[in-house]
């Protein structure tokens, strides 16, 4: 008996009707827990919710309820995908718009990270033609054989930026993983 106790395991509707049918009938409350081998409290608990109830269902784990539907979820997630450069705090806006009921930035973000949308920063990459391609590979190809020296007066324009503020201004879009590359989230720059 102390093994039951120790493993938390909810009985199934059938196994419950069983138990209900078998005190009906008049036996005791012990003797129908020793018969099915979980604890005189859990035998005592449904014998009482079936009395003041008249079932037997199992009722859902207390807590918060959820902030939002499944249609909300999907919602969310598609209008991220719509717009991918929307913060969460507009796509919450427009989920209590469309839905009427407020929810909360957090929320939305976690619900996107649910669908499998994360906050990222987008390729950035210059349109580059044939003609571009083939001038910047002959580039290449001509100083291949530079030294360290040369290298050093060479200014590279796409280096690491670091920002000091907790802002850093850059403007992200929500994509999956793995998806980096996609034309939807690259950002072209000419200049």
């Amino acid at each position: 008996m102390a093994n039951n106790q120790s493993v938390r395991r909810h009985l199934d509707a059938f196994t419950r009707g069983r138990i209900i049918g078998k005190l009906e009938e008049g036996r005791s409350v012990t003797s129908v827990a020793a018969e099915f081998g979980i604890a005189h409290s859990i035998d005592s608990r449904l014998w009482r919710q079936f009395q003041t109830t008249g079932t037997a269902i199992r009722g859902f784990s207390s807590g918060r309820p959820r902030g939002t539907t499944p249609a909300d979820d999907r919602y969310i997630v598609l209008q991220a995908r719509r717009n991918r450069r929307q913060t969460a705090g507009e796509t919450t806006r427009h989920t209590t718009q469309a839905t009427g009921r407020p929810k909360s930035r957090f929320t939305v973000a976690r619900r996107l990270h649910g669908g499998g949308l994360f906050a990222r920063r987008p390729v950035r990459c210059v349109p580059l033609t044939p003609a571009h391609q083939r001038r910047r590979s002959l580039w290449c190809r001509e100083h291949r054989n530079w030294r360290d020296n040369e290298w050093g007066r060479v200014l590279f324009t796409d280096e690491s930026r670091f920002s000091l503020s907790s802002d850093s201004h850059r403007i992200l879009i929500w994509r999956e993983r793995g998806s980096r590359y996609h034309p939807s989230n690259i950002i072209e720059r000419d200049r």
